[in-house]
């Protein structure tokens, strides 16, 4: 889970009608399952008067995840046309939930599909794609001595950080997985084993 990978960086949505019914995208980045479970729960209680919800998934957990419902549609015409966008797009870390307000015209199986396909489709277009790089954190709490010694190493790294001096220096960094452990170490050979390291 250290390599690159597609996700959208923020929410998306589309809005058509088919025959009548109504149909709306709602794409949202969700970096765990408690994140694309609570954005489906939190759209089916805003569109709670909608006929269907449906919700679909992919999330970067460990083991990978997926999920799709069909929310009492026909079986196999909604969450897996819905989850097949997100395959076929390669996008990870996403929920999307289609809301359907029926319009009085069966749209059948192919319909559906056709339908809730769309709605995912257009919703990731409205978000838009990005490469996103496995990001994780750690403090390092120093004495002033060695302070200046972290901040060379962070700023020729490169990294995000924020340096916070009180009776000791603590610095928030942000760095690329692949990279932390190469930082630490870069850190802890700075100041010959004197910073305090912790992971977040």
């Amino acid at each position: 889970m250290t390599d690159s990978y597609l996700t959208v960086p923020g929410r998306g949505e589309a809005r058509f009608e088919v025959r009548g019914s109504e149909f709306i995208g709602h794409v949202s980045p969700a970096a765990t399952v408690d994140d694309a479970e609570a954005f489906a729960d939190a759209v089916g209680e805003e569109y709670a008067d909608a006929t269907h919800n449906v919700p679909a998934y992919r999330v970067r957990a460990d083991p990978f995840r997926e999920y799709s419902s069909d929310d009492g549609e026909p079986s196999g015409s909604a969450g897996d046309p819905a989850l097949n966008v997100l395959q076929q797009r390669e996008i990870e870390n996403v929920v999307a939930v289609v809301t359907r307000y029926y319009g009085g015209t069966n749209l059948g199986v192919g319909g559906l599909a056709s339908a809730y396909s769309r709605a995912v489709k257009e919703g990731v277009d409205d978000a838009g794609v990005v490469e996103e790089v496995p990001h994780e954190q750690f403090t390092v709490t120093v004495a002033y001595d060695d302070s200046g010694s972290v901040r060379s190493v962070l700023e020729s790294a490169g990294v995000e950080f924020e340096a916070d001096y009180e009776a000791e220096v603590v610095f928030e960094v942000r760095v690329p997985t692949v990279d932390g452990s190469d930082l630490r170490d870069r850190i802890r050979s700075a100041t010959s084993g004197r910073a305090a390291i912790e992971m977040e």
